[in-house]
């Protein structure tokens, strides 16, 4: 009898610590998964996350969980399944269409994307929230729809949307968009009585093509040195995919201040985490040719892109030129309203037109400010200062002032 007792009490107990086991905290496991999920051990996470979908099929953040960890190994099917039960068991739930229009983005499902896209209106109601926006504004970009998509990104910006690299995709839009314009610019150098003043006009066009991307002709007339010159210039920016891109210069003048040949070529990637980085180099053909190698590294932080860029400058001999260039700029209303400071030092640092091998060294600072004034019209000014180093006792102070108009079509 004793020993009876003794069974049914330990039967008891063990029958009480596994109703213990299975009446678990679903948060606590939602927890615990996705710190296993974002730490790349999908097979573990999602492991704990079924052990709580057993008991809560429903719960929508671990259906929603499971379905990104699928989307991030590319099962973009299996993510649909579970994405799919996010949105039946929690039908106003911002998040679960977000993950759900991000699967079917990176696995290319436009059609199944546009009908998740209606769900959301019927069931979130119009505006759509900010985050499902910024989704479709992704879903036009990857379908080139580039004007539509900018429209809802720069509105975005306007209600300053928190998205880490919100402003690197609406430069990477701008850079597709399908716009055409036209362009003046007017520069005025001031030596301080060393020289006489320069005096240069450049007028511009920009269209864009499938092939080359945006093209830019440019036509640069400068009065130098007791004589007048025109630099003949176009610049075109192919696409090398969704996250990359080149910028390919080609030009020349008959005038001994200008290059009589110059040719340039770069490539830009976009990094995650709003990084941008570029390399690639420029030839300049004055009397003596020139090979300028360039490279940056840029980020956007907020309303803030920061730039460092740096040349090297081969010589003759054991000789190397240097240059390093610092820019920010801070975006106001829209991606294209920006106030800008520019810091450089280094042989001819950021004007390519100018014979390097004329100077030893260079410092300048520079300022500016863009505007787009309405869709079409868009003002731009610049000033800045910079002491240029011709010879070892000899140095030259130089104040620059440049004026800007561009008129869309």
């Amino acid at each position: 009898m004793k020993k009876a007792f003794i069974l049914l009490i330990y039967f008891m107990g063990f029958s009480m610590g596994l109703n213990a086991q299975d009446s678990f905290d679903p948060d606590v496991l939602l927890e615990e998964a996705r710190t296993l999920i974002l730490d790349g051990k999908y097979d573990a996470g999602r492991k704990v996350a079924f052990r709580a979908l057993a008991n809560y099929p429903e719960y929508a953040d671990i259906l929603i969980l499971v379905g990104r960890s699928y989307a991030w190994e590319g099962k973009n099917d299996s993510s649909s399944i579970y994405l799919e039960r996010a949105i039946i068991a929690s039908p106003n739930y911002e998040d679960a269409y977000a993950a759900y229009l991000d699967n079917l983005s990176w696995s290319e499902q436009y059609e199944q994307a546009a009908v998740v896209l209606a769900k959301a209106r019927e069931n979130l109601g119009m505006p759509l929230p900010n985050g499902i926006r910024y989704v479709e504004s992704r879903l036009l970009y990857y379908q080139e729809e580039y004007n539509a998509a900018y429209d809802i990104a720069e509105e975005l910006f306007e209600k300053k949307f928190k998205s880490e690299s919100l402003l690197d995709y609406m430069q990477t839009l701008r850079r597709l968009r399908r716009d055409n314009a036209v362009g003046l610019t007017y520069d005025y150098d001031n030596f301080q009585g060393d020289i006489a003043p320069w005096n240069t006009f450049s007028l511009y066009a920009r269209t864009r093509t499938k092939l080359t991307g945006a093209l830019i002709a440019r036509v640069t007339e400068s009065s130098r040195f007791e004589s007048t010159g025109t630099l003949f210039e176009l610049d075109a920016y192919p696409s090398l995919g969704k996250n990359a891109y080149a910028y390919v210069n080609i030009g020349g003048s008959g005038a001994s201040f200008f290059p009589e040949f110059r040719f340039g070529a770069s490539i830009y990637y976009n990094l995650p985490k709003a990084w941008e980085v570029d390399a690639g180099f420029r030839y300049l053909q004055f009397s003596e040719s020139t090979t300028i190698f360039t490279a940056s590294l840029g980020k956007y932080v907020g309303n803030w892109w920061l730039n460092l860029r740096g040349n090297l400058i081969p010589g003759t001999g054991n000789s190397l030129g240097t240059s390093a260039n610092l820019q920010a700029r801070y975006y106001f209303k829209t991606g294209e309203d920006f106030f800008s400071i520019q810091l450089s030092t280094g042989v001819s640092p950021d004007e390519e037109t100018r014979d390097p091998t004329q100077l030893l060294n260079s410092y300048r600072v520079k300022i500016g400010y863009q505007q787009l004034v309405t869709n079409r019209f868009m003002l731009f000014g610049y000033t800045g200062y910079s002491r240029d180093e011709l010879s070892l006792d000899r140095f030259r102070n130089n104040l620059n002032l440049s004026l800007g108009v561009e008129y869309r079509f």
